[in-house]
């Protein structure tokens, strides 16, 4: 449902981390799609994950921009503070890249676009580089439960890696990133851009493998709340996500995208230069210094695509990795619970009367789709991208335990 505008504006507190893909956020308040949608939307930023956790769990605001594997470790009780989030809208799709140092960098494919475009090639070059390498690679990662660490264990398992073993995951806020490259305490990190970016401008590193190419349409960023105040507080959490949607769509249009990078610009936000942070929106990455750049054009996808639609099985995903890793234990409680932290049907209930082609179902098998391809929907047209993991493996959300026996765990 689409309430009408509300005289009083409800304010609604969401913390958030200076990252490109907390873009429809700030457009939200900027452009006022929040106050139309009767919305005083009061922005926090912070510098770590592990803060925006404890923020949202102890109720100092109200929502969060969250890693999507966060979200669903909090409901699981596998970070600190056990909660039970909810996920209504996703942010975004894809939008991480993997950067290392120069000195690393060196032993791989000298070839920075051909790394990108070949990901099997590349995780085995990696391979080899670790042996090659001073000491054992440190590769800082932004929280042990986020999307861009799964990506980079999913990649590097495929050629025989073992990330608990071979490489040393160091958790650092992604606005140190850069300076900790810099003092040489990491060789590499994987992050939401513009820290890639910033870490190539600066002449630390190469970045030699982008999420987009790891999982295509791979689930990222989401806003979370806390289960209990979103039911408690389903007019708000409606007009919010109408918002929200509006933002997404504002964002992802070619037109806006130098005044999202200004936008995104201003030190309230993430506070890097605009033109270091328009190359990720544009999908057009700086790979190595003095490189033309290297056109990825689904690099990050803020709309369109069922983008932000909240699939259970993409959830789903996320728990066969925590599963894999041996970071949760596996049963059907913990993988009903991972299922419902994804809430496709508040996302249907906000936007019922909003125009907005979405999905008939709630789950899909994952990575199955080479091509773009119309499903059907509640209400117009509705073409999803190509969704192909890199190593070709398909997703049943429905026989985990046969897709988790295919890695020999």
């Amino acid at each position: 449902m689409i309430a009408t505008l509300n005289p009083s504006p409800t304010p609604l507190a969401v913390a958030f981390l200076p990252l490109t893909d907390s873009a429809p956020l700030i457009v939200a308040r900027e452009k006022g799609f929040a106050a139309e949608a009767g919305i005083d939307l009061l922005l926090h930023k912070t510098t770590s994950w592990a803060t925006v956790r404890d923020m949202l769990v102890y109720g100092q605001v109200q929502g969060a921009h969250m890693l999507a594997p966060l979200a669903i470790a909090v409901t699981l009780g596998l970070s600190q503070h056990p909660a039970a989030l909810s996920a209504p809208f996703k942010l975004n799709l894809n939008g991480n890249a993997l950067a290392m140092s120069t000195e690393f960098a060196a032993a791989l494919d000298p070839d920075p676009a051909k790394r990108i475009d070949d990901p099997v090639g590349a995780a085995h070059d990696f391979a080899t580089a670790i042996g090659l390498h001073r000491r054992k690679p440190v590769i800082g990662i932004v929280h042990r439960y986020s999307s861009h660490a799964l990506m980079l264990r999913y990649w590097l398992g495929f050629a025989g890696i073992d990330p608990d073993c071979d490489l040393a995951l160091c958790v650092l806020p992604p606005s140190l990133m850069v300076e900790a490259l810099r003092s040489g305490e990491i060789d590499g990190f994987i992050a939401g851009e513009p820290w890639s970016s910033v870490a190539v401008a600066a002449g630390l590193a190469e970045i030699v493998a982008v999420g987009s190419r790891i999982w295509r349409r791979g689930v990222e960023k989401l806003i979370a709340f806390r289960t209990d105040w979103m039911e408690s507080h389903p007019e708000t959490v409606d007009r919010f996500l109408v918002a929200m949607a509006r933002a997404a769509a504002w964002s992802d249009d070619p037109v806006n995208r130098t005044e999202l990078a200004e936008l995104l610009e201003r030190p309230a936000y993430v506070g890097q230069p605009a033109a270091t942070i328009l190359p990720a929106i544009e999908g057009r990455l700086l790979l190595r210094p003095g490189t033309e750049p290297a056109a990825i054009d689904d690099f990050m996808i803020f709309a369109g695509e069922a983008a932000n639609f909240p699939w259970r099985s993409q959830a789903l995903w996320i728990y066969s990795q925590l599963v894999r890793w041996k970071m949760v234990e596996p049963g059907p409680e913990a993988e009903r619970k991972a299922a419902e932290v994804f809430r496709s049907d508040i996302f249907r209930r906000a936007l019922a009367d909003a125009a907005l082609p979405m999905p008939g179902a709630s789950m899909k098998v994952e990575g199955s789709l080479s091509n773009p391809l119309p499903v059907g929907t509640s209400s117009g047209s509705l073409t999803l991208g190509p969704d192909r993991f890199f190593d070709g493996r398909i997703f049943d959300p429905s026989r985990i335990p046969e897709y988790l026996a295919g890695f020999g765990t």
